[in-house]
């Protein structure tokens, strides 16, 4: 156990591992999720927006990307939440990045895995200072 400062408040909270907030906070997050899925469960909101359901609830944007993130919010239930992405902040359903910074990322580092294999082999090669068929 560690004690920490909430994020939200400032007070210092011990930490359980289970909770990323004081207990106050918490009360107070699980009384808004509450009032989010409450909204969400009628029929006319299930295909809702995060910007949408935050205007509606009076629920902060971040406090719904938390929860979608950590799938408390179920994007096969809820399809229009998401959460930004993590390089760009295009919404995302899954991981912490979206498809193509993720390809981005990997086409820099094939580059890089390339470049050093480059600088490898030039590393062994062998330079002479003068040509190797004159005498000496």
């Amino acid at each position: 156990m560690d004690l920490l400062n909430c994020p939200t408040c400032g007070k210092i909270y011990v930490n359980h591992s289970v909770r990323d907030v004081c207990d106050e906070c918490y009360r107070k997050e699980e009384a808004a999720y509450d009032k989010v899925y409450r909204f969400l469960r009628k029929r006319e909101n299930r295909a809702a927006t995060i910007e949408t359901v935050a205007k509606a609830t009076e629920v902060q944007e971040d406090l719904l990307y938390k929860w979608v993130r950590r799938g408390r919010l179920h994007t096969a239930l809820f399809p229009n939440l998401g959460y930004p992405c993590d390089r760009c902040g295009k919404i995302i359903t899954e991981g912490k990045l979206c498809e193509e910074c993720s390809t981005g990322l990997k086409d820099e580092l094939s580059i890089f895995e390339k470049e050093k294999e480059r600088k490898e082999k030039l590393k062994k090669t062998v330079y002479y200072s003068q040509d190797p068929s004159e005498k000496y």
